[in-house]
C-alpha cells in the first residue's frame, strides 16, 4: 500500500469512526460537538502553541507559500462563487456561501493529523505558517463580500465596524491565541518548565485522533438536505480545481519540495465547518455549506490520497 493511500486511509478511517459511532446510536450526536469544542477549544491551540515555541521555519519560504495557497484559494472562491450564481442562480450572497465552500480547506481538525501522518513534524511545521493567516484571511474576505453583496444596497459598507467585527472574532479565536502565545513564549528564548511542557505535550499529542473522531461525528448531524447538485459542482471545485490551481502556483513560485507537497496536500482537503458557520451567520446558503461539506469529505478519502501521490511524483 502506497503512503499516501495509508495515510488517507488512516485519517478517513478514524473519521469513519466517529460517524459510524453517531450512525449506530452508540453516541449521541452531541457528542461530536463537545468533541470537536475540545480539540478546538485547547487539544489543538495547545498542539500550535507547542509547535510555535520549538519550530524551525527556515527555508519554509512564507511568502510564497502564502502567495501560492491563496492564488490557489482565489480561484476556487472564484469558481465556485460563478457556479453558484450564474449557473445554479443563486443570489449573489449565496455565491460567496459557494466561493467560500470552494476555498476554505479544514485545515485544522483535518490538515493537522494529516500533515503529521504524511509529512512529519517538519511538514506539519510548514503547514502552521499557512494556519496562523488561514482562518483570519478568509473570514474577513467573507466578511467583506457580505457586506458588498448586502441586498440593502443603500447602504454604504462601513470599514471601521468590519474591522471591528473582524478583531473581536480574532481575539476569540482559540488557535488564533494558541499561535500567537507560542510565538510570545519564543521570543523569550526560554523553553517551557517541565510540568507545563509534559502538561502540554499530554493535551497535544491526543489533538489529531480526537479532532477526527470528532468531524465524523458531527457529520452525522449535518447530513444531505436536497440541493445536491450545487453541492457536486462545489465539491469538484474544492477536491480537484483547488488543488491542481495550488500545484501550478507551486510550480510558478518556485517553492521547495516538501512546501510544494504541503500547499497541495492543504488545498486537496474538504472544507470544514466554517463554511456552514458562515453561512449560518449571515442567515443563506446553509444547507448548501452543509451539503457541500459532507459530500467533499466523503470524496477526500479517495482524492486526497491521489493529490498526495501527484505531489510526490512532481515534487519528488
Amino acid at each position: 500500500m502506497s503512503p499516501a493511500l495509508e495515510t488517507s486511509l488512516y485519517v478517513f478511517g478514524l473519521i469513519a469512526l466517529g460517524y459510524l459511532s453517531g450512525l449506530t446510536g452508540y453516541l449521541k450526536t452531541e457528542t461530536g460537538d463537545a468533541l470537536t469544542q475540545f480539540a478546538v477549544g485547547i487539544a489543538l491551540p495547545l498542539l500550535l502553541f507547542r509547535t510555535m515555541i520549538g519550530a524551525d521555519f527556515h527555508g519554509s519560504a512564507p511568502w510564497a507559500l502564502w502567495l501560492a495557497y491563496f492564488s490557489a484559494v482565489a480561484v476556487a472562491w472564484a469558481a465556485g462563487h460563478l457556479v453558484t450564481t450564474r449557473i445554479f442562480g443563486r443570489d449573489s450572497q449565496a455565491g460567496v456561501v459557494g466561493g467560500v465552500s470552494s476555498a476554505f480547506s479544514n485545515l485544522v481538525l483535518l490538515g493537522i493529523p494529516l500533515s503529521l501522518g504524511f509529512f512529519g513534524q517538519e511538514g506539519f511545521e510548514i503547514l502552521s505558517l499557512l494556519i496562523a493567516v488561514h482562518l483570519p484571511t478568509l473570514i474577513m474576505a467573507s466578511m467583506i463580500l457580505f457586506a458588498i453583496f448586502s441586498h440593502d444596497r443603500s447602504k454604504k459598507v462601513e470599514p471601521l465596524p468590519l474591522i471591528r467585527d473582524f478583531l473581536r472574532r480574532m481575539a476569540r479565536n482559540p488557535l488564533v491565541i494558541g499561535i500567537l502565545l507560542g510565538l510570545a513564549w519564543r521570543l523569550t528564548g526560554q523553553p517551557l518548565p517541565g510540568l507545563a511542557a509534559r502538561l502540554v505535550d499530554a493535551l497535544a499529542g491526543i489533538a489529531g485522533p480526537l479532532a477526527l473522531f470528532a468531524v465524523g461525528l458531527s457529520l452525522r448531524k449535518f447530513g444531505i438536505t436536497g440541493n445536491v447538485g450545487p453541492a457536486l459542482a462545489l465539491s469538484a471545485i474544492k477536491l480537484g480545481l483547488m488543488p491542481a490551481a495550488a500545484l501550478v502556483a507551486a510550480l510558478l513560485f518556485g517553492l521547495p519540495p516538501l512546501t510544494a507537497k504541503v500547499a497541495v496536500a492543504a488545498a486537496a482537503l474538504p472544507s470544514g465547518v466554517n463554511s456552514y458557520l458562515i453561512a449560518t451567520q449571515f442567515g443563506t446558503g446553509q444547507a448548501l455549506a452543509s451539503n457541500q461539506m459532507t459530500i467533499a469529505t466523503a470524496c477526500a478519502v479517495v482524492t486526497t490520497a491521489f493529490w498526495l501521490s501527484i505531489a510526490q511524483m512532481v515534487f519528488g
